[in-house]
């Protein structure tokens, strides 16, 4: 009887030290960045809506640091303009790595207007890229015209 008692105590510290162990992860696990694609989205969306305060803040601190808002918002426009025509809801389109000869791989996430998707090939690409993966800022963003591939 007492040997049940004595494994039963072992069983509930050892209980107690891997809950304590647990803690440390599952808080850090609550305060996860958001991924490359959700800064991405809301990127986009804030352009989309006007919501330019926002959508600059989004920014990394040396894209901003070379574009004052109103360049941002001028070089925002065809966004804008663009999502008058197809509508502000925009679906992820793809994502990857830029390789551009010796230079660093630039991560990018693009996206596409949902209304412009049910062709082969959509009209434009909404770009977004970034420092590098780990990066949770904005580096750049345009609209990129896509030419569908025609057989010859």
């Amino acid at each position: 009887m007492k040997n049940d008692q004595t494994i039963a105590l072992v069983l509930r510290r050892a209980l107690l030290f891997v809950l304590l162990l647990a803690c440390p992860l599952l808080a850090t696990s609550s305060q996860t960045l958001p991924s490359q694609i959700q800064v991405a989205r809301r990127f986009l969306v804030a352009i989309v809506r006007g919501e330019w305060a926002t959508a600059y803040q989004c920014l990394a601190p040396e894209t901003r640091q070379g574009l004052s808002v109103e360049q941002f918002r001028a070089a925002a426009q065809p966004f804008v303009a663009q999502s008058q025509h197809y509508g502000p809801v925009i679906d992820l389109y793809k994502l990857g790595y830029r390789l551009r000869g010796a230079e660093t791989p630039q991560p990018f996430v693009a996206f596409s207007f949902r209304a412009d998707t049910l062709r082969r090939l959509p009209h434009f690409q909404l770009d977004v890229t970034f420092r590098d993966s780990t990066a949770r800022q904005v580096q750049g963003f345009g609209l990129i015209p896509l030419q569908p591939v025609t057989n010859q």
